[in-house]
């Protein structure tokens, strides 16, 4: 699926950066930007610039650089000032749309991290960012120029470079996907198992489809970042602890949720290291995690689901993935409205069923498609997803995407997954 916005950002003039003049465009750097993104009780969102900072090598995609291959719940677009065409494209979601729909952001102000890497312009350009609610509108935007030459922007990465192993290695970084894994809540003592749990990690991550036929596609790399203490802080025990990126469960108080407020803490820790997606591994059997586009993926490797949970995140992180399962009971109708489709691919409301999965549905399957017949109909119209019991509707009875015991994404996730990879590789 492909999606813009109109208006804002995307009102520049469009006109393709291809990998054939990336040169004239970008140097091989990365700019990294980062913000924060505030709100009060009284309803205001705002986007704040908290720092910029240059690093060599650029990562990323070299091609299709103004496109955007899903929405999100924000977008950032750069623009050329000598001549307005947009230089590059790039989508995301973050914590800080998640704390909006708690109690919490009817109570208290707040401000959240958030950080993106862009790549980095030769002349002159403006960058915009928007960030998005539930109905794909603008609740906050800033615009920001940015002079390559600016001798305040931070250079990042002159020093050591952290310990770190390559576990999987499928191409140039300039071609292939690169994925840097992370060490949260290990000792210095304790790297070896790190490095152990990242190898678990890659493996189930590369024995699901679509992954495991692209396994050329990307590179994974372990990045040794100790903590103080071994563990990460629970909450609802009363254990905090000393770690490298200060995670803990009961984000929002919900007690399995597994996160991180320190995202400029984490990017600080892969400077010089070739990276576009993160991985964060938690050194705890504690039963959690999250996954959130184009940020992070944060998973705890010493439970019993590991593996499962951490392929489960990664569809959330690198795919743009909805959680496929839902609650009978208590239904989240705010999540997604019933008047707009959701900008994720593997849940949809009927609103636009034609940019979704309706091709894959055989003749002759009923829609919805009853559950009792899922053995019958393995890529259907199954209604439940997105944590609503009715009204959303999801491709398959199980996925990888619903449970843990799924054996494989369904058709619909693995073919979404394959155009992303396509989109940033070929």
């Amino acid at each position: 699926m492909e999606a813009g916005l109109k208006g804002g950002a995307q009102s520049a003039q469009i006109r393709e950066t291809s990998s054939s003049d990336f040169g004239r465009r970008f140097e091989d750097r990365t700019l990294r930007v980062d913000y924060l993104f505030t709100a009060t009780p009284a309803g205001d969102r705002g986007v704040s610039l908290a720092g910029q900072s240059g690093i060599d090598g650029w990562a990323g995609r070299r091609h299709r650089m103004s496109e955007l291959p899903l929405l999100g719940n924000g977008t950032v677009t750069m623009v050329s000032e000598a001549d307005g065409d947009t230089l590059y494209r790039t989508s995301f979601s973050s914590l800080y749309h998640e704390w909006l729909t708690t109690a919490e952001a009817s109570e208290v102000a707040k401000a959240f991290e958030h950080t993106v890497l862009l790549p980095y312009p030769v002349s002159p350009a403006r960058i915009s960012i928007e960030l998005l609610d539930n109905r794909h509108k603008p609740i906050a935007s800033m615009t920001h120029r940015l002079d390559p030459k600016d001798i305040l922007i931070t250079r990042k990465g002159h020093g050591r470079v952290a310990e770190h192993r390559y576990i999987h290695r499928g191409g140039d970084p300039k071609n292939a996907i690169d994925v840097a894994i992370l060490a949260e809540g290990y000792t210095r003592a304790e790297m070896d198992s790190f490095y152990r749990h990242a190898r678990t990690a890659v493996d189930a991550i590369l024995s699901y489809e679509p992954f495991k036929s692209r396994a050329d596609k990307f590179n994974f790399v372990a990045v040794a970042t100790p903590s103080a203490d071994s563990g990460v802080s629970v909450p609802r025990l009363g254990e905090w602890k000393s770690t490298a990126f200060s995670s803990h469960f009961s984000t929002f108080y919900s007690d399995r949720y597994l996160t991180s407020l320190h995202v400029r803490d984490i990017h600080d820790s892969l400077a010089r290291i070739p990276y576009e997606h993160i991985i964060i591994l938690a050194n705890t059997p504690e039963y959690g995690g999250g996954g959130i586009y184009n940020s992070y993926t944060l998973t705890t490797s010493r439970h019993a689901n590991f593996r499962p949970v951490v392929v489960h995140e990664f569809g959330h992180s690198f795919g743009g993935l909805a959680d496929e399962y839902f609650y009978e009971t208590e239904a989240n109708d705010e999540a997604y409205p019933a008047d707009v489709e959701p900008w994720e691919p593997n849940i949809t409301t009927l609103v636009d069923f034609e940019s979704k999965w309706k091709d894959l549905i055989p003749k002759g399957t009923p829609q919805p498609t009853p559950v009792s017949e899922a053995s019958k109909w393995p890529v259907g119209l199954y209604e439940g997803g997105g944590y609503s019991f009715h009204g959303v509707y999801r491709p398959a009875d199980d996925c990888r995407m619903r449970t843990n015991t799924a054996p494989d994404f369904c058709p619909a996730c693995r073919r979404a997954m394959s155009r992303l990879i396509d989109f940033y590789t070929e």
